[in-house]
């Protein structure tokens, strides 16, 4: 079993990062202050610090050539199992989120071949959720 990760982002707004991480990607609230927020991302301890001075802009980011696309860096995200990966295309379809890398199948026929998508949080935060028909057996491929 994998132990839980820990990680803190920055954010310009808490209602809207409980917007987006609650409401949208279904993570459920732990505790919380005036200047940040717990959640349960799949599992793993994921804080939202509130920095007000991010504004409208958000952050920047640089980008890395991988598979033809320019993937932001950094970025963060949970690797799913390829039904719930695809149900959550599905609700960020839905809701309108714009995609920095539109959802697609990464690595044809390569031992780590994946399902992979880029997407930003309201902040600028860069997310990539993925998943595996193996996860187990592909994760770690070479």
């Amino acid at each position: 079993m994998l132990t839980p990760f820990h990680l803190a982002v920055q954010v310009r707004d808490l209602d809207e990062a409980r917007r987006f991480y609650g409401d949208l990607l279904g993570c459920p609230e732990g505790r919380s202050s005036d200047t940040w927020i717990d959640f349960n991302l799949y599992g793993h301890q994921f804080v939202c610090h509130l920095n007000p001075a991010l504004g409208e802009r958000g952050l920047d980011d640089h980008r890395n050539p991988v598979d033809g696309h320019g993937v932001p860096v950094p970025h963060f995200g949970v690797v799913l199992e390829m039904a719930d990966w695809e149900a959550l295309v599905d609700r960020l379809t839905a809701a309108g989120v714009r995609f920095e890398i539109e959802p697609y199948l990464r690595f044809r026929g390569e031992p780590g071949e994946q399902a992979t998508m880029f997407f930003r949080d309201p902040s600028g935060n860069a997310i990539e959720f993925k998943a595996f028909r193996d996860i187990a057996g592909q994760l770690f491929a070479t």
